[in-house]
């Protein structure tokens, strides 16, 4: 059986920290000391009504979600807030998706009140973390963690639901 992927949220009180992470977990996969399963960073600059965000397509390996999952996901976080009740019943059916595989309304809340104009955030689904060794590689970075376990049926269950990306 394979290990469950682990999916945090660190957030960062500036607009590059996120990439400065980026960076940082590329060594410790290398140095096999984490596989990251999928990855994306939202930039909030604090000129900016929205963040902007990408998916690390160069950190990801082949179980990676895509785009389809990063996409619902921050829609729910940053963007929906913004576009208002007018397509509250359509955002009910998305969040079940999300939901049914551990990403509850408390992290979608907590995320969306933490992540703010001038910050960034590194969006990070891992598995395999030698956590006494990658845990000091962030520290003096600033960085608040958001996490939030997926079992391995949740795992499961949400790489069935955004298959079709």
């Amino acid at each position: 059986m394979a290990a469950a992927s682990t999916l945090t949220v660190w957030k960062f009180d500036n607009p590059q920290g996120a990439e400065e992470a980026e960076r940082k977990l590329l060594t410790l996969q290398k140095q096999e000391l984490i596989t990251v399963v999928d990855a994306a960073v939202v930039s909030w600059p604090p000129d900016k009504k929205k963040p902007k965000t990408k998916e690390l397509h160069d950190l990801t390996g082949a179980g990676a979600l895509g785009g389809t999952f990063w996409g619902l996901l921050f829609g729910l976080i940053f963007f929906i807030p913004l576009i208002g009740a007018a397509i509250g019943a359509a955002t009910g059916a998305l969040f079940g998706s999300l939901s049914d595989v551990g990403i509850d309304q408390d992290f979608i809340d907590q995320v969306r009140a933490e992540i703010k104009p001038g910050d960034s955030a590194l969006f990070l689904m891992s598995s395999g973390a030698v956590l006494d060794r990658v845990l000091p590689e962030f520290e003096g970075s600033h960085a608040k963690l958001i996490r939030t376990n997926l079992s391995h049926e949740q795992e499961t269950k949400l790489r069935e639901v955004f298959a079709n990306d």
